[in-house]
């Protein structure tokens, strides 16, 4: 019997071996041209031309489990997803007297929102959302501290029905940081870690890469140091110590890097350490451009191992923006793993467009730290609100403890950068007993729950440190009644629709009645001045992802 079924494998493998050879040939070199939603990828076939098919006929073949016409130029070859992203689970609601404070990082990354309208454009449905990077995308220009105000922030707060579940409220908090009078006396030393390694040998990787530090390369000037490092399989100096003013020379230094080998990001990053802190500017901005993505293969490779080269260097009073590119291999968590740990802020360009708006229009923000480790920690008030949720900010959530110890690292704040928060709330004496915004804790036993006569909602207190400060600065603000507002601004009308889009995006468990109508209409009445025309291209993105899942 044993011998029946091999002979009966080898009489199949031969007839296999046949029908091949006499049929079409395994085809020995594919270039990738684009990807669609079912996790395929389009490949270009160099044995077949668009015309014909090798018989002749428009004869079929099978890729992917989809039946493909050779006789057409594309076909669909199966490949899998490299992108890596960084997520947590979503807060759920908490029971304000057992739970009453709310503590996490402050958070001014925008990588999501650029990440995610790039899949949309590409027609693909959004992954690695972060609700928090799309709502802060966005200036809402809130009230700005004054020049001789103590603190460098200003907190304002609104409170108004929750446009996605209507018996709860929705509580935003924007907290504006201060603006420079005039930057161009801070003076700059800046090393630029450019990834040039083989698989930034893409148009949107590497040419994208130049055209972007060109553009920062023409706000900087002679009060300024420039280093370039590239980096690949070793690091490279390219430029050490060149003036700000010789903007040509650091330009044509950048347009002759060229891609190939493989990445060994945690050599570069150490030289840019090293060679920030030998031009090290007391009183200035010292800080790292890294311009990759992501994708380190070689030495130091894992988000945790860099993370902790990451951390040892941080103390030197150097802060780091990464900048990603490229799409396919994208490590989204291992840029924001560096950003995160780094005093740093991350954002993905996925256009010169998008390079022009962090590197030119919010230079002031993406270049100048006017507070490092800012964290927030609101305390509710359980006579008013019977239970919260964070929205967003799910993997910049702190223990309440973390709030007063000075050795937790938390996010930086640059000049004139806002940051928007959202909490979902249930009023007082609406418990539900089912749904997701229903909380159920049993009465503690050894503890006595005092409610005071407040009718206020909350307290946002805030922690920070100056620049080059190792000691915390306390402030807070109380958030009363008053900040029930029947008339909603249009900040918050337009930020609650990119949170609520954002619910939708991540298929949240909390997205209620969200719906792409409500966001396009309320986005629209929010759109306020719209001087570079971003909240016009969120509604089309909008128009877009619902196009998609049509």
């Amino acid at each position: 019997m044993k011998r029946r079924i091999i002979s009966g494998i080898i009489i199949a493998a031969l007839a296999l071996l046949l029908a091949v050879s006499a049929g079409c040939s395994k085809p020995d070199r594919f270039s990738m041209n684009s990807a669609r939603p079912d996790s395929n990828v389009m490949y270009e076939s160099p044995y077949y031309a668009a015309s014909s098919s090798p018989s002749g006929s428009a004869s079929m073949s099978t890729a992917g489990g989809a039946m493909v016409p050779y006789g057409e130029e594309w076909r669909y070859v199966p490949m899998e997803d490299t992108e890596e992203y960084l997520t947590a689970s979503e807060s759920p609601f908490k029971d304000t007297r057992t739970s009453p404070l709310s503590t996490f990082s402050a958070d001014v990354d925008t990588a999501s929102y650029s990440n995610m309208r790039r899949l949309i454009k590409q027609g693909l449905a959004p992954v690695g959302v972060r609700i928090e990077e799309l709502v802060n995308y966005f200036d809402y220009s809130y009230p700005a501290p004054l020049p001789d105000d103590d603190d460098p922030f200003s907190v304002i707060a609104e409170v108004s029905e929750c446009p996605w579940a209507p018996d709860h409220l929705l509580a935003m908090i924007g907290v504006q940081g201060a603006k420079l009078q005039n930057s161009n006396d801070i003076a700059n030393n800046i090393v630029f870690l450019i990834d040039v390694s083989g698989s930034m040998n893409e148009p949107n990787r590497l040419p994208l890469v130049k055209q972007s530090m060109k553009l920062l390369l023409e706000q900087l000037g002679e009060n300024d140091i420039i280093l370039i490092v590239s980096y690949a399989g070793s690091d490279k100096i390219v430029a050490d110590s060149v003036s700000g003013s010789d903007g040509s020379k650091l330009a044509r230094m950048i347009d002759n890097l060229s891609a190939g080998g493989s990445t060994a990001g945690a050599r570069g990053i150490r030289t840019a350490y090293d060679l920030a802190s030998k031009n090290f500017i007391k009183g200035g901005n010292n800080r790292i451009i890294l311009a990759t993505d992501g994708d380190f293969n070689v030495g130091i490779s894992s988000v945790a191992d860099l993370t902790k080269l990451i951390e040892s260097e941080r103390d030197r009073g150097i802060f780091i923006s990464v900048l990603g590119f490229g799409m396919g291999n994208l490590k989204d968590d291992m840029m924001k793993s560096i950003a995160s740990n780094g005093n740093g802020n991350y954002a993905y360009i996925d256009t010169l467009q998008e390079a022009k708006k962090v590197l030119v229009d919010e230079f002031d923000s993406t270049m100048f730290v006017i507070a490092k480790d800012v964290k927030l920690q609101v305390e509710f008030n359980p006579a008013t609100v019977e239970a919260y949720r964070l929205i967003g900010y799910d993997t910049r959530r702190l223990e309440n403890e973390d709030f007063n110890n000075d050795l937790k690292d938390a996010g930086d704040i640059g000049a004139g950068h806002n940051v928007t928060v959202f909490y979902e709330l249930v009023p007082a004496g609406a418990a539900e007993t089912e749904g997701p915004g229903s909380v159920s804790v049993d009465p503690l036993k050894y503890s006595a729950q005092i409610t005071t006569n407040s009718d206020d909602f909350m307290t946002v207190k805030i922690r920070y440190k100056a620049p080059d400060g190792d000691d915390s600065i306390l402030m807070e603000q109380v958030v009363g009644c008053d900040a029930i507002y029947e008339e909603i601004s249009e900040n918050f009308m337009f930020a609650s629709a990119v949170a609520e889009f954002g619910l939708i995006v991540t298929d949240s468990y909390y997205k209620a009645n969200s719906s792409l109508s409500a966001i396009i209409n309320r986005a629209g009445d929010g759109m306020g001045d719209d001087v570079y025309g971003l909240r016009a291209e969120f509604l089309d993105l909008v128009r877009a992802y619902r196009d998609i899942i049509d």
